[in-house]
């Protein structure tokens, strides 16, 4: 859950607005569950905006799992994006400097992320402990895991089949997705319903090993793991189902875009709502890219929320008919 901050190089700007994978995967289950609140799990500092849980309250998500720490976190995320909403993590100073805009103070100290191999068996203060899941939530029966720090990934997966939790999900973080981490990636994935990797985090997995996306998604789901859908760079996802031995290549629905950020967190949302509402993997697909489709159009992080109710059910119909099995 982060405070992001964007501004386009035509000087429109963004400032300070709830952020994050977690709040982006629970807009884009929350599109097609209107009646059904998603559960948000997550560490905040005491420096989140306590307002902002209030909000998040008042549009339908459950936050009793937000721990707030008694300490801050660095929770900002400035993006620059461009006229076609592609993003990127950069330093607002040299923006703000050459559009002569004064550096907001919610922004002063801050630099962006930087992006290095670290020891992924290391625990933060962002992991997520087995404690850290509230009483009513262990009722539930699927879960979606953002992408977040190798240990949390590596443990919360069976702590929720041991709950009784039948669908469970997982988009890999980046920051550990390189090929030293590889022999553990059978532990990862095993037992998941679906691996929902980035085919940039996909590759940089593979790296040494193979650059065909097939091959990757075959290995990758012999570990274990019943489906791979791997979000392509160019946008629309690869579907491989390993019981069959199905292929599937899906497009993006086409339409305009505001911004990039939290388009592929939307999906992951969008895919869980519809596995669950058909168990059937394409169908899943088609829904997580209908909810990106929604998100990426509007800067506002709720935009996708404020939509008319025949829209997702219009644009999913109009992507039946598109999936091309290889």
């Amino acid at each position: 859950m982060e405070r992001d901050f964007y501004l386009t190089e035509q000087g429109r700007a963004l400032l300070d607005v709830p952020g994050g994978n977690a709040l982006y995967s629970a807009v884009g289950y929350r599109i097609w569950e209107a009646d059904r609140q998603p559960g948000l799990m997550a560490r905040v500092g005491e420096n989140y905006p306590q307002a902002w849980l209030s909000k998040l309250r008042s549009l339908g998500l459950d936050i009793r799992g937000v721990k707030i720490l008694a300490r801050s976190l660095e929770a900002r995320r400035f993006y620059s994006l461009e006229a076609d909403g592609r993003s990127a993590l950069g330093h607002p100073m040299a923006l703000f400097s050459r559009l002569e805009r004064q550096l907001p103070a919610a922004l002063i100290g801050y630099s962006p992320p930087e992006h290095q191999s670290i020891n992924h068996r290391k625990r933060t203060h962002h992991t997520l402990r087995q404690e850290d899941l509230p009483g009513p939530y262990q009722a539930a029966t699927a879960a979606h895991l953002c992408p977040v720090d190798f240990l949390t990934h590596n443990l919360l997966p069976s702590v929720f089949r041991q709950e009784g939790f039948t669908t469970v999900t997982l988009q890999p973080c980046p920051e550990y997705m390189e090929p030293n981490i590889f022999p553990d990636l059978p532990a990862l994935v095993t037992g998941l319903t679906a691996f929902l990797p980035l085919e940039r985090d996909l590759r940089g997995l593979y790296k040494r090993r193979t650059a065909d996306l097939w091959e990757m998604a075959v290995e990758t789901a012999s570990f274990g793991c019943a489906l791979v859908v791997i979000q392509r760079r160019e946008g629309g996802q690869l579907l491989y189902i390993r019981d069959s031995d199905q292929r599937w290549e899906i497009p993006d629905y086409p339409g305009r875009s505001a911004k990039q950020v939290g388009e592929d967190a939307a999906f992951c949302g969008g895919f869980l709502a519809g596995y669950r509402r058909s168990f059937d993997p394409l169908e899943a697909v088609l829904h997580g890219n209908v909810s990106a489709s929604l998100v990426r159009e509007g800067l506002d992080p709720f935009y996708a929320l404020d939509t008319m109710d025949r829209l997702p059910a219009a644009r999913l119909e109009f992507l039946r008919g598109k999936p091309r099995r290889i």
